[in-house]
């Protein structure tokens, strides 16, 4: 897997580069912000390890310019700015994930290796106008959920909410969005009725392998195995 780390500080991008190189990864590193966007779009990589504290460009403004220069490659921040809104504007910028400093260098794999399998997957729109992650085929023309080859009995609101996570896959998509979605222009309706077709939802889908996964602060995530 081809990583570009993108590390303004050369003793920690040091050590990584050497630690992941260890771990079978081929990593080219760069410290600066405006550098590390050239670098991106000269040779993309399989994943970018973003820093946000970065000379040149900070690290959200290489990701904002990189998503609009149509670079999907998926992006995991590393970085000191722990806090949830951190968090939160780095994801709704185009981040995949998000690991805060200090950091356990077995998570950091195991979450590059993810986002590496993940950009391998056939997730997002294929030419057949259908929605694929992991074992799930959401068709757009006929509207139905598939396991494999299996229809998955789901009702009209778990369908939408699925869509939804599908349509995103490895983002988190708020409950305000998800709302909008599941029950558009019902205004009687509660935010926590959202709640309560993830529980369900979440129940029919764990014997498939893939997670409905509730991130605190930023809603919810659809991960497959």
């Amino acid at each position: 897997m081809n990583l570009l780390l993108v590390e303004d500080d050369p003793s920690m991008r040091a050590t990584l580069e050497r630690a992941l190189s260890r771990r079978g990864f081929q990593v080219a590193g760069c410290g600066d912000g405006r550098k590390a966007l050239e670098m991106w779009r000269a040779s993309p990589p399989d994943v970018v390890v973003l820093d946000l504290s970065l000379p040149g460009l900070d690290g959200l403004q290489v990701l904002e310019q990189a998503r609009a220069a149509d670079l999907a490659t998926p992006v995991l921040i590393l970085t000191a700015r722990g806090t949830v809104g951190d968090r939160i504007i780095g994801l709704n910028t185009g981040a995949d994930d998000y690991l805060p400093k200090p950091f356990d260098l077995d998570e950091l794999e195991a979450r590059l290796r993810a986002l590496g399998r993940r950009r391998t997957e056939s997730a997002g729109e294929k030419a057949g106008g259908a929605l694929q992650l992991g074992v799930l085929r959401y068709e757009k023309d006929s509207g139905a959920v598939y396991v494999r080859d299996q229809v998955m009995e789901l009702t009209p609101r778990e369908t939408a909410l699925l869509q939804a996570l599908m349509a995103r896959p490895g983002h988190a998509v708020s409950k305000e969005k998800l709302f909008e979605l599941v029950f558009p222009g019902e205004a009687d309706v509660q935010y926590e009725a959202v709640e309560v077709v993830v529980y369900r939802l979440r129940k029919k889908l764990a014997h498939t392998g893939t997670t409905l996964m509730t991130l605190r602060g930023l809603g919810y995530l659809l991960k497959a195995a």
